[in-house]
């Protein structure tokens, strides 16, 4: 049996400001990590290394449209499943660009 998670790598979610992000995968993250800037939005984890290791139940990790990714909480983010398809292929080629591209 696999590991439970509320977030899978891939989702699209929407923060409790309005903004729309995708879920990154581990590999995601830490290339995120080189090659984006964080966004230090509200709803973050912010204290110094308690996200290295995200468990996408209380700690999701989100790339944002504006350029920038953030380890959220849980809480803050909210699963969409309204939203178009070229969103996420928007997010895609974004990653792509760092070698990681989010496609089912």
């Amino acid at each position: 049996m696999g590991k439970k998670m509320l977030f899978e790598a891939g989702d699209l979610v929407v923060d409790f400001t309005g903004q729309i992000g995708m879920v990154l995968s581990m590999e995601a993250l830490q290339r995120a990590r080189v090659h984006f800037k964080e966004g230090e939005r509200p709803g973050r984890f912010f204290a110094p290394g308690c996200c290295q290791n995200p468990d996408y139940i209380t700690q999701v990790p989100v790339f944002f449209e504006d350029g920038t990714y953030d380890v959220m909480r849980a809480m803050n983010v909210h699963r969409r499943k309204d939203l178009p398809a070229a969103k996420r292929e928007e997010f895609g080629k974004r990653l792509a660009c760092c070698g990681e591209s989010e496609k089912e």
